[in-house]
């Protein structure tokens, strides 16, 4: 156990904790603190949005561990189109997939990835999959003590730097993750200027009070 740089459900949920609350913005933005250091939140199209933290390391994979991370996915290795560091704290290595039905049928070998935090994507087919999002994801944080992550916001954000960087994506889409998990996660990405947002629906489910 431990503390996470930074991570994407608690940043929006405790903005939205803290707004619900009777929080007064100074202006449209909220700034947080974490340990990866400080952290925009915003409203847009009527959901929160964290900008997405600059990358502590990008750049490409060495062989080897491509190598490792197919095995792992008991995929081949030419199954993986490309594939990135994409660590905004938490330490992920991205890799592309040629559809989102590759991504889901993936069954991996948890063991022999158990240090790594792997993030998955694959691009809708707009025939096959229908238009409501255009990317799947998967998180395998095994790294972390988690199989499968069921949506995962800083996985999703450094994704999307990686993805419209290259040109891979839109400016604006739409990333669906848990699917394998019977979830129904859906993360909005829109690049604003020089800026990358990582939008999703908050609620509260729990509320109560402290009486001292």
């Amino acid at each position: 156990m431990g503390e996470l740089p930074f991570a994407g459900h608690p940043t929006l949920g405790t903005c939205h904790a803290w707004l619900t609350n009777g929080g007064a913005p100074r202006g449209d933005v909220v700034v947080q603190e974490c340990k990866l250091g400080l952290v925009p939140v915003r409203r847009h199209d009527g959901r929160l949005a964290f900008a997405a933290p600059d990358l502590l390391r990008s750049g490409p994979l060495d062989e080897a561990l491509l190598i490792r991370i197919a095995d792992g996915l008991r995929i081949e290795r030419e199954s993986i189109l490309d594939a990135q560091w994409a660590d905004n704290g938490p330490g992920w290595v991205a890799v592309q997939l040629g559809s989102r039905a590759e991504v889901l049928a993936l069954d991996p070998d948890y063991a022999a990835l158990n240090d790594l935090k792997l993030g998955v994507v694959g691009a809708w087919d707009a025939v096959q999959d229908g238009t409501e999002a255009q990317f799947e994801v998967r998180a395998f944080a095994m790294g972390a003590g988690v199989k499968e992550n069921p949506v995962t916001g800083s996985l999703n954000a450094s994704l999307a730097q990686w993805l419209i960087g290259s040109g891979r994506a839109p400016r604006s889409y739409i990333a669906c993750q848990g699917t394998k998990l019977g979830r129904a996660g859906r993360v909005h990405v829109d690049q604003i200027g020089n800026d990358i947002w990582i939008g999703g629906d908050t609620r509260t489910n729990i509320s109560g009070s402290v009486t001292f």
